[in-house]
């Protein structure tokens, strides 16, 4: 039993036709694939991007905290050096007052002998 040309004209379309369906699946499955892919990697790279983001303000915010501590030591750190420079000046005037005091007291010979 042979086929006709028309017969096989018409195998041959139907064929075509069937390779076409599938390639035109698998080529559908392909680019949903990538897609899908693509969204996942797409993901993967925001997610990454934005722990960095992240991490990059967390250091800015300790670095501004560890600034701000520094600054406030040091401006204790002056307030402690101005009281201690006022204590010394202070008590260099009570030795320079004392001494010029016991200066005028120890010239005179009368006033020498009531402190001794």
């Amino acid at each position: 039993m042979s086929l006709s040309d028309s017969d096989v004209q018409k195998q041959i379309k139907h064929m075509m036709a069937f390779i076409d369906q599938e390639a035109n699946e698998k080529a559908e499955e392909i680019d949903a694939k990538a897609e899908e892919e693509f969204n996942i990697e797409k993901g993967r790279l925001v997610q990454q991007q934005r722990l960095k983001i992240m991490e990059f303000y967390e250091r800015k915010e300790k670095q501004a905290e560890l600034q701000k501590k520094i600054q406030s030591s040091n401006m204790l750190n002056q307030a402690r050096l101005q009281t201690l420079k006022a204590r010394e000046d202070h008590i260099k005037n009570v030795l320079d007052e004392s001494r010029r005091r016991l200066g005028q007291v120890t010239s005179n010979p009368a006033d020498r002998k009531s402190v001794v």
